[in-house]
């Protein structure tokens, strides 16, 4: 493994995409969106997805200089369509209407479709509570997982994030797939050589599986049974549906062709707590205090939504660690696309 500053890695970022052809804005945004995940403990979401992008925006699935239009403006009730862009800016934009919209309204919802993929649900999420308003991001995936029962993949595991304004700077954030864990876990194993636990996947036959591989080519299984393949499907609708956008199958493979968009679909929602006479700050606050005193089981003791990614980003020091054949692999694909920085892990130790 190589450690290495974060702000050294999302330079390199930044230019990677602006070599591309990605605008220099949009590239530092989206370095900094996906550096973020590295930092807080969620590196299946981070710096280890950049070969697929690099992929897909050479491919053209993924369109470096894509404008995100208002497709229907109904004040609170807001579409817009990605136009395929790359997914953290749709996003950022998304994220700014609903915040801009709420404060007229109260609350507001952004629908995206002909999306790709935002990174981590809980970056977006924490933007809005940092707002002072309660935020909720949900995107549908290609299907992964069966339904109870079934054999076949029909929905994906859809990812939901609500973040709540707390009084201490401290919001509570739930950010979760519908699966028993994210396919980004399970690449992320395959890459480091690990098992993965079971009851995460199946092979395509449907046996339980350990090994990452299988478990690639097969299916994912739902958290908690009929209860998260439920609550995958009802995403998949908040996302697709509201939208306009694919649902089910008609969103694509995230590491299929490269040349075929991914169409994924998000919806944001932003509620604007803070012009309610009582203050939700300082509830959000006084739960996560309770959660946080509860009396230890064992050596780890309790912690609130969001308390893990916030102490895992205090603990970085500001840096991120990743694996020596993916800063290889990164500093290879700068060189083919004419991007000047490079990742030089040597001097940072291990």
């Amino acid at each position: 493994m190589a450690r290495l500053s974060a702000s050294e890695v999302e330079a390199f970022i930044s230019n990677l995409f602006e070599a591309l052809g990605v605008p220099r804005r949009d590239s530092a945004e989206v370095a900094t969106a996906i550096v973020a995940a590295d930092l807080e403990g969620i590196a299946s979401h981070g710096v280890m997805l950049l070969p697929m992008y690099v992929d897909r925006l050479r491919s053209g699935s993924v369109i470096a200089e894509a404008e995100t239009r208002i497709v229907e403006d109904h004040g609170g009730l807001v579409i817009l369509s990605a136009e395929h862009g790359l997914g953290q800016i749709s996003s950022r934009i998304a994220v700014a209407t609903a915040v801009e919209r709420a404060k007229i309204h109260g609350t507001a919802t952004v629908a995206v479709r002909h999306g790709f993929h935002f990174g981590a649900a809980s970056y977006w999420t924490r933007m809005i509570a940092a707002a002072g308003m309660i935020g909720f991001a949900f995107s549908n995936t290609r299907p992964l997982m069966p339904p109870p029962g079934g054999s076949e993949r029909v929905v994906g595991n859809n990812p939901l994030s609500i973040a709540f304004p707390s009084a201490d700077d401290k919001p509570v954030v739930v950010d979760m797939a519908m699966s028993a864990t994210a396919m980004g876990k399970i690449r992320l194993a395959e890459a480091r050589g690990d098992e993965i636990p079971e009851g995460w996947a199946t092979d395509s036959a449907g046996n339980p599986t350990k090994s990452p591989s299988e478990a690639i080519a097969g299916m994912l299984l739902p958290a908690a049974g009929p209860k998260g393949f439920g609550l995958a499907v009802a995403i998949d609708l908040l996302s697709g549906a509201l939208s306009g956008g694919a649902v089910g199958g008609d969103v694509r493979p995230l590491y299929g062709d490269p040349s075929v968009p991914y169409d994924c679909a998000h919806t944001f929602i932003a509620i604007d707590a803070g012009r309610l006479i009582h203050s939700v700050g300082r509830t959000v606050s006084g739960l996560a205090d309770t959660i946080r005193g509860v009396k230890p089981a064992g050596d780890t003791p309790p912690m609130a939504p969001g308390d893990i990614e916030r102490k895992a980003r205090e603990a970085s020091g500001e840096h991120v660690t990743l694996p020596k054949a993916l800063v290889e692999t990164l500093n290879r694909l700068a060189e083919e696309v004419g991007a000047v920085a490079r990742l030089s892990p040597s001097d940072r130790g291990e």
